[in-house]
């Protein structure tokens, strides 16, 4: 199957969530206008945040490690490297719950790097199996999936609520009148 057909679509999605929305006038598929996106919400935590624990779940360092591994294990792929399957270990990303300052940097760094590069593959078509367009599709419900669960365990990194949307559309459509 030639991803043409669809990359276009999960580009914009893996685009809006990674760098999110923040002209409030622009179309949102995702994320309420004006959101800043996944990036950005890190960007807002300490290294202490973002190794907090609640309840013996995984840190918010420990969720981004997680998708910047799997991005990678996607990023070789698209370079023509298979996935190393006997090898992967996806429990080392969860095992990174703490981090310092500099360890929560170069981590989020990592992230966006490997973010970049998977965003560039959505926009060169290639002939893929069901399966391999099952993983570009997947890497974007992936994505939103552990946006969602970092936006639950800290407040500091949530978006625009519906409301603060509606005020800014109110304020839009007063503005254009």
């Amino acid at each position: 199957m030639d991803t043409g057909s669809f990359a276009t679509v999960l580009r914009t999605l893996f685009s809006e969530i990674v760098q999110g929305s923040p002209d409030p006038s622009a179309r949102t598929y995702l994320l309420n206008r004006g959101d800043a996106g996944l990036l950005a919400s890190l960007d807002r935590l300490s290294a202490v945040a973002a190794s907090a624990t609640h309840g013996g779940s995984g840190s918010i360092a420990a969720h981004v490690d997680h998708l910047r591994y799997g991005l990678s294990l996607l990023n070789r792929w698209a370079k023509g490297v298979p996935p190393p399957w006997k090898d992967m270990d996806w429990t080392a990303s969860w095992r990174k719950n703490v981090v310092s300052d500099i360890e929560w940097q170069k981590l989020r760094d990592e992230l966006r790097r490997e973010a970049d590069a998977w965003a560039e593959v959505f926009r060169k078509p290639r002939e893929v199996s069901d399966v391999e367009a099952g993983w570009m599709a997947g890497s974007v419900a992936h994505l939103a999936y552990h946006m969602g669960a970092i936006r639950q365990i800290d407040r500091a990194t949530r978006g625009p609520t519906a409301e603060d949307e509606a005020r800014a559309e109110a304020e839009l459509r007063g503005s254009r009148t």
